[in-house]
């Protein structure tokens, strides 16, 4: 509000005289021309505020002119004083310290030595007199002669006791100060006193002579004031239209009433953005500071844009500003219009009920597009966890502050919820990340007064809006609740995750940082939001069912551990896709000889029928695998398989037929070192070699199985010991964002990355450095080679002769003896003899005998035929026929190869 200083609150009721001139009104000038009554009768009495003013100065100046005079007369004295006090101190101090003063006290006759000195010193030190007397104040010396010999007039006392007197008083040479000071010999003793003193008249006359020179400046100082008062006067007197206190305060008055009164703010901005007056509406919208007049616009603390509207003077109609939480619209206008002094005048209108309309539709609009948002934003993935961590994402902070997502531990595995049991925290988002709220994964078992709980058994929400009067709340978890209460949480609403009519489990909105309590408005949001989500968790449950019992049938066909064997050492790595399964497949089959097949493939397509595809496929290589093919034979066979089953396979409900597959198949000899390896439309295998080098070797590439037409091709590898294989299927190097090649780059790269590491470490380097997307399902097998010894194998050419055959058997026996395996040697002995005996019998040469040791002793018998013996039971007359039925009897395990040169038949021992 804006009052003058000393003038009563304007708000308090008043008596408003006779109507005055319009706000603003200029009342002509002149002395007694056209003016008012009571403005010819202040100029004719002399008591217009014009003349009151004059006078009021000329006192005010007059009293300060006299009080100068009187200030200056006193601070002369004062300093005469002083003065003649400092002065006497120092004659009375220097004479009394003097080296010969103590001495001459001492001589019989001190006056005659004194004297001279002590009127030296008086004149030198312009000081009345210095006296020097003994310790009974019998003065020895004066400036009078006649009063040598008598008593000192003063006070001795206190300096015989080593101390400084100083005193006035008044003497027979008028007012006077006197100091007087002890002497002391060399051991500190007083044995004199010496006096000193001035006159503050001889002080003070300088300044008594310079009073008429202060009295006339002051006299100056009175008429240049009383001209200046008379000037300012006389402009006040033009200002003021000649009008009287009384005709001024009643107008103020009147423009107070008015400006006071109304409902709208106003404020006057003079030249430069300062603010000359703003009225009390204006102080409460715009909730200035007291001392807001004077000051600048832009330093009130204001917004920008408001604070530079007003200090530019600009013209404004209707703007509205929002001003903190006020929505106001601003008019303004300049004062100069029509000569006026410059400046402007702003009126300020409250629209806050507008803004709050406006307000609740803005609302209105935020929880449509939440609620549109939650349409397209939850439910993305199939994932029952991620879909819970959108909902919770989409609500903080534009609803809750924190949201948490509790489901059944069966929903998490895609089974239908089974209530009564633990729910697990499966999401949390907050603004903070440091709320004392159970943590994510946490199992929750909710007490019976819970909301969490009651809203589990009813299906219905529940809002508790004050936490700290929630008991049922508090009793979940005494501790955890009074840290999340002093924390900040106060309100909630708990909503069952209903989908038709499974609960899955419960949402819980926590509101900290927003002060506003939960309403009837948010829980029909929150309803709304959770019941979009329960749907998108059901299909994800849903899904991730059907999606486990695929992956659960995918892996039970495939490999659930690695066979035994002595050629190589595997490791691997096998990545269902998450959108569903494949049918990636992998297989390790160790074959006769020490030997060991690796198979990799891929079935096309996706889903139940690709995954049991797969599973025949597997099967179908085990079967091949037994007749002991060449790669590209086998090969051969499984394309035709995956033709036929495309054939006969009719698709049933638009299901997709098999239509084609690839697949590696390699087989490694630790004997020889030799990799042999074929591939159906696959990728080829990477060798990384014990320095590190990582090559693709040039495997030729045959058609994908199942096209037919083409014959397959291998490729020979002889790989050094300790070499690493690697094959793997395309989801590990092929996505949709980048090609086989890029892919094939990154693959290389990492197994360079892993110079002399086992399988396993490379496969978790490989899995590692590829950024491997579960869109595809990846199959990854790491093998490194193995070689047997020379100390493991044992070789021997037989000639077509039945005599050679104790020689073999001689020979055996020692090689047996050298491997410590003494006690296979009768059995060894007899399965040798009866395939000696048969190839030379019934082959052809050349005939050769090698023994492998390894996890079990192999007996190799080759000749140059390629008839397969049989073995048949022998009738109890038959003379022969019974040989082969005493291999297989001593073996764990016999069978026949073929080789390019005629065939082999072996038999495996186990070690003892």
């Amino acid at each position: 509000m804006v009052r003058l200083p000393g003038r009563p609150d304007p708000r308090a009721p008043r008596s408003f005289g006779h109507p005055r001139a319009p706000l603003g009104a200029r009342h002509p000038g002149g002395a007694g021309e056209g003016g008012p009554p009571g403005v010819l009768r202040a100029k004719a009495t002399g008591r217009s505020l014009a003349g009151q003013v004059f006078l009021l100065q000329v006192v005010i100046v007059l009293l300060l002119v006299v009080s100068a005079v009187v200030a200056q007369v006193l601070q002369v004295r004062h300093d005469s004083g002083l003065e003649a006090r400092n002065r006497s101190l120092s004659a009375a101090g220097s004479f009394a310290n003097a080296p010969g003063t103590a001495a001459a006290l001492r001589t019989p006759d001190p006056t005659a030595i004194l004297q001279p000195s002590a009127e030296a010193a008086r004149k030198a030190t312009n000081v009345d007199f210095i006296v020097v007397m003994n310790t009974q104040g019998i003065r020895y010396t004066h400036p009078d002669p006649d009063r040598i010999g008598k008593k000192f007039v003063g006070t001795i006392g206190p300096a015989l006791r080593g101390e400084t007197v100083v005193e006035e008083l008044t003497g027979t040479i008028g007012p006077l100060v006197q100091v007087v000071v002890p002497v002391r010999d060399s051991g500190g003793k007083v044995v004199g006193l010496v006096s000193a003193g001035i006159t503050t008249a001889h002080v003070g006359g300088a300044a008594d002579q310079q009073l008429p020179l202060l009295l006339a400046a002051a006299a100056a100082a009175l008429a240049l004031a009383t001209a200046g008062t008379a000037l300012v006067s006389r402009r006040l007197l033009r200002q003021t239209h000649g009008l009287g206190p009384y005709e001024m305060t009643r107008m103020y008055e009147h423009h107070d009433a008015v400006l006071h009164a109304v409902r709208e703010g106003v404020l006057i901005v003079g030249d430069g953005g300062r603010l000359l007056l703003a009225n009390d509406e204006a102080h409460r919208l715009l909730d200035l500071p007291e001392d807001a007049e004077t000051r600048s616009v832009l330093d009130l603390g204001l917004d920008d844009e408001t604070a530079g509207l007003l200090a530019s003077g600009r013209v404004a109609t209707d703007e509205v500003h929002l001003v903190k939480d006020r929505l106001l619209a601003i008019n303004q206008r300049p004062t100069d219009l029509d000569g006026g002094p410059p400046g402007s005048v702003t009126t300020l209108r409250d629209s806050t009920e507008l803004r709050a309309l406006s307000g609740r539709a803005e609302v209105a609009r935020e929880r449509l597009n939440m609620l549109y948002d939650a349409g397209v934003g939850i439910g993305t993935s199939l994932d029952v966890s991620r879909t819970a961590e959108e909902l919770a994402e989409l609500a903080v902070p534009r609803f809750a502050d924190f949201v948490t997502v509790d489901l059944f531990d069966p929903v998490l595995r895609g089974e239908e919820p089974k209530p009564g049991t633990e729910l697990r925290r499966s999401a949390f988002s907050g603004v903070r990340k440091d709320a004392p709220l159970y943590p994510l994964g946490e199992r929750i078992r909710f007490v019976p007064t819970s909301p969490q709980a009651r809203s589990l058994a009813t299906g219905q929400s529940v809002v508790e809006p004050d936490l700290g009067e929630a008991p049922g709340w508090q009793a979940q978890d005494l501790e955890r609740t009074e840290q999340i209460l002093a924390y900040g949480v106060h309100s909630l609403i708990t909503v069952p995750l209903r989908a038709g009519s499974l609960v899955l489990g419960v949402a819980n909105f926590w509101r900290a940082e927003k002060p506003q309590p939960f309403d009837s408005e948010d829980l029909a949001l929150a309803e709304e939001l959770v019941a979009r989500a329960a749907v998108s968790i059901d299909n994800a449950r849903r899904y991730t069912r059907e999606h486990s019992m695929a992956v659960t049938l995918q892996r039970s066909l495939l490999p659930r551990t690695l066979p035994a064997q002595d050629a190589l050492e595997i490791a691997y790595r096998y990545l269902p896709a998450q959108s569903g399964v494949g049918g990636d497949w992998f297989d390790v089959l160790p074959l006769p000889g020490a030997r060991v097949a690796l198979v990799v493939g891929d079935v096309v397509g996706h889903g139940l029928h690709a995954a049991a595809t797969m599973g025949r496929l597997r099967t179908a290589v085990h079967n091949f695998s037994s007749l002991d093919l060449p790669p590209d034979e086998l090969l051969g066979l499984l394309d035709e398989l995956v033709a036929r089953l495309d054939q006969d396979e009719t698709p049933e409900d638009g299901a997709a037929a098999v239509t084609g597959a690839t697949c590696l198949y390699a087989v490694y000899d630790p004997a020889s070192r030799r990799c042999t390896i074929a591939r159906a439309g696959h990728l080829p295998p990477a060798l990384v070699l014990p320095d590190g080098t990582v090559e693709f070797p040039d495997v030729p590439a045959g058609p994908p199985l199942g096209l037919g037409g083409l014959p397959f091709e291998t490729a020979d590898l002889e790989l050094p010991e300790d070499s690493r294989l690697v094959l793997y299927t395309d989801g590990l190097v092929e996505d949709r964002e980048r090609d086989i090649d890029e892919g094939l780059d990154l693959l290389r790269d990492a197994l360079r990355h892993a110079p002399g590491a086992s399988p396993e470490e490379t496969c978790r380097i490989v899995l590692d450095r590829l950024p491997v997307r579960p869109t595809d399902d990846v199959a990854l097998i790491v093998a490194e080679t193995r070689v047997l010894g020379e100390d493991q194998v044992a070789t021997w050419e037989v000639p077509a002769d039945p005599a050679a055959v104790s020689e073999i058997r001689a020979k055996v026996t020692r090689q047996l003896a050298d491997w410590d395996l003494e006690e296979l040697t009768f059995t060894t002995e007899l399965i040798l003899s009866e395939l000696v005996t048969n190839a030379i019998r019934y082959g052809r040469g050349p005939i050769g005998v090698r023994l492998l040791r390894g996890r079990a002793l192999i007996c190799e018998v080759s000749d140059g035929t390629t008839t397969s013996p049989h073995l048949r039971y022998a009738a109890s007359t038959d003379e022969g026929g019974r040989g082969l039925f005493l291999v297989a009897q001593l073996s764990d395990r016999w069978g026949t190869r073929y080789t390019p040169t005629g065939k082999i038949i072996w038999a495996e021992q186990p070690l003892p």
